[in-house]
């Protein structure tokens, strides 16, 4: 395992170009989450208004989660490990 730190993990998330990657991080309600998740999907908004905010100011990251088959939100504040193409990193702090 390769012990990085967060914006290299940001940038390794934005370089997967679709393909699926495994993230670990803590939820807003304090439990573990693993998840399967992939960029490169298009977001529709039900409403067709756009986010009231930009998650990238806030270290988010909108992902679709291929479990669940819908759109999620990375916090990469909370991030523990990454697995990307069969390489394996743990996020310092």
């Amino acid at each position: 395992m390769e012990t990085i730190n967060k914006e290299q993990a940001k940038e390794l998330i934005n370089q997967t170009n679709g393909r699926i990657f495994s993230a670990t991080y803590i939820k807003k309600d304090m439990s573990k989450r693993i998840m399967n998740a992939r960029l490169g999907k298009h977001y529709k908004s039900k409403t067709g208004k756009s986010a009231p905010y930009d998650p990238d100011k806030y270290n988010l990251k909108k992902v679709y989660d291929m479990k669940v088959k819908d759109f999620r939100i990375i916090n990469l504040n909370t991030l523990i490990s990454l697995s990307i193409n069969k390489n394996k990193y743990v996020i310092k702090e």
